[in-house]
């Protein structure tokens, strides 16, 4: 125990505040989810379903997907929701370089999702291989597997840059 207390000492205070109340939040999210909130509403009728499959990326880009689920951003209450199936998808979220290994998978995915339907790559990867691109075990994108409608940049982009290219791509949508 003593151990633990001296180590506690030595390194100090290794964590920073949260955004509390009264405190705007990062690129202010509030005010473009619910404008993303009204989109959905307006072109869906309902919330907005995204089937997201990971074809062998680094792990980065689904921190920053998981992050926009997290108390901070919270996309599920502007209407965004991440499901389990692809039948209940309206959009397929693809990161990473495609591996050769997941090419029949995100095409099967892609295959059962039901009309209509999009692609939205996340991340330099999942664009044309990134990092990847000159490897001889990846596809060099998903956009050589799978119709994609839309791209996000970054590596990885973070989850206000994620709200804001899904609102942009739901303007112009239908």
């Amino acid at each position: 125990m003593l151990n633990i207390f001296r180590k506690r000492l030595s390194k100090g205070v290794v964590t920073r505040p949260l955004a509390g109340a009264g405190q705007v939040l990062p690129e202010g999210v509030e005010v473009l989810g619910e404008e993303l909130k009204k989109e959905i509403y307006k072109k869906f009728g309902r919330s907005f379903h995204i089937r997201e499959v990971d074809t062998g990326s680094c792990g980065g880009c689904e921190s920053e997907i998981i992050a926009t689920t997290n108390p901070i951003y919270d996309i599920q209450r502007f209407g965004i929701d991440f499901v389990a199936s692809p039948r209940h998808a309206d959009a397929l979220l693809v990161t990473g370089p495609v591996s050769k290994n997941m090419v029949l998978a995100l095409k099967k995915t892609y295959d059962a999702m039901p009309d209509p339907k999009f692609v939205i790559t996340l991340g330099d990867c999942a664009l044309n291989g990134g990092l990847f691109k000159d490897s001889y075990y990846t596809a060099k994108g998903a956009n050589n597997v799978v119709p994609v409608a839309m791209h996000i940049p970054g590596c990885p982009p973070d989850p206000a840059l994620i709200i804001r290219h899904i609102l942009a791509f739901l303007h112009q949508y239908k």
